[in-house]
């Protein structure tokens, strides 16, 4: 409370420069024009940490379109270090806690700055015009605090981020190949559509027949006890301020369609699942456990990422038939847009992104290391195996879910990674 108020003092004797900076680097960055606002934050991992914003045009290719501040996150190591950029998909919130270091940090000591992408918490423009909320325009984000901290910063620079995150590096490398040395990204999906069809397929295949079976059977009785847990739903979406556009026996549909998917996903244990003798309350907790309502509710927090998925991002579909006798909807097609789109907003899926990525992948050899967990979803439109690349280099984890990370990999794997890591910061 003692340092809001402060801040808050701060800005009101000045209405254009926030700076509560010490030390070198604090100087550094209220050097940099671009730098509207200035914290210092304590950390118990880094020797310095600001949290920073810094102005941005909606249209960097047209400045007249208007700006918006950008909220940055700078963990200090040493000027002589190298820098992770960590290319968030989302708001970048828990990068302001103490505690907060990212993995290649960790292993590599070195700097990190974290950008949260436009259009996300503090970092959303007012007005909101969803008309500039583009992976280009996010790339020219990112390059234009990269040219700016590159002169603090004069090391080896690397990119990385998680899901969202990660495709958010592999599309900015695809604009801006020569900003950072090489590339991280880890669990990162590259759809070609809205509903691009290959999750499906993979859950179908994921894990063992057994295994597919319960996770089924577990729907089914969901399914058919919906006049007992319709009641549960009903209740628990009132107590925590959901609203969605359709009917709650729809939002029932989904929430059990979803369920495999969050199942995989977060690695799951099979024993968890409550057999068909549990109570009703059991079961319907559960579900809400792997697979709550507030996914698809109107006034959730991902409006902006659904935005982005429905436009240029895609997303993927649900397969309805082994449960079509006992769902409400006859078809689960156009249901992204139909029902978790913010109000007012209409888009057609442009594969222009998805196919410029491809290309850029296909012609270049960049080195980029992928990281993938075998049984996430988010596997089944990874990037592709391409021959004849020696830095283009994908690593997944047996088992692995959406947590995969290189410290969850097999010790070989782990020893190889590093080892390629070391040898490209040497070079």
């Amino acid at each position: 409370m003692k340092r809001l108020i402060t801040l808050l003092l701060v800005v009101f004797l000045s209405t254009l420069h926030v700076f509560a900076t010490s030390g070198e680097l604090g100087k550094k960055l209220q050097s940099i024009d671009a730098i509207s606002e200035i914290e210092q934050l304590h950390s118990t991992i880094y020797t310095g940490k600001y949290v920073v914003k810094i102005k941005q045009f909606l249209n960097p290719k047209d400045s007249s379109a208007g700006s918006f501040t950008q909220r940055v996150i700078i963990n200090h190591v040493g000027f002589d270090r190298p820098t992770v950029l960590v290319t968030e998909g989302y708001g970048a919130a828990y990068a302001l806690r103490e505690n907060y270091q990212e993995e290649l940090s960790r292993l590599f000591n070195t700097n990190v700055i974290t950008v949260e992408h436009r259009y996300f918490l503090e970092s959303t423009p007012d007005p909101l015009n969803w008309d500039y909320l583009t992976a280009e325009n996010s790339a020219y984000d990112l390059h234009h605090i990269v040219t700016l901290l590159k002169t603090i910063y004069p090391e080896k620079w690397i990119s990385t981020g998680i899901s969202k995150g990660g495709q958010t590096t592999l599309l900015y490398r695809s604009y801006f190949p020569d900003d950072v040395d090489f590339s991280v990204p880890y669990v990162a999906p590259w759809n070609k559509a809205l509903e691009d069809g290959r999750h499906e397929v993979f859950l179908q295949q994921v894990g063992t027949k057994k295994e597919r079976k319960r996770i089924e059977a577990f729907q089914k009785v969901i399914l058919k006890k919906r006049k007992d847990i319709l009641p549960l739903l009903e209740a628990y979406c009132k107590e925590k301020g959901l609203e969605f556009r359709v009917s709650m026996n729809e939002v029932l549909d989904f929430a059990v369609l979803e369920y495999p998917f969050a199942f995989w996903q977060w690695g799951t244990e099979i024993s968890v699942i409550p057999g068909r003798s549990s109570n009703t309350q059991m079961l319907f907790d559960h579900l809400m456990d792997i697979s709550g309502p507030d996914y698809f509710a109107e006034n959730q927090s991902f409006r902006s990422f659904n935005v982005q998925a429905s436009r240029e991002l895609g997303y993927y579909g649900y397969d309805t038939a082994p449960l079509r006798k006992l769902l409400s909807i006859k078809s689960a097609e156009g249901y992204f847009n139909r029902i978790m789109l913010p109000k007012g907003v209409e888009t057609n899926f442009d594969p222009t992104l998805y196919n410029k990525v491809k290309t850029f992948w296909e012609q270049n050899d960049p080195k980029m290391i992928f990281i993938y967990g075998e049984i996430d979803p988010w596997s089944a439109t990874r990037v592709p195996d391409l021959e004849g690349k020696k830095n283009f280099q994908i690593y997944i984890q047996p088992r692995g879910s959406h947590r995969a990370r290189i410290g969850t990999m097999p010790e070989e794997m782990q020893i190889k990674i590093i080892g390629q890591i070391n040898q490209w910061l040497a070079e």
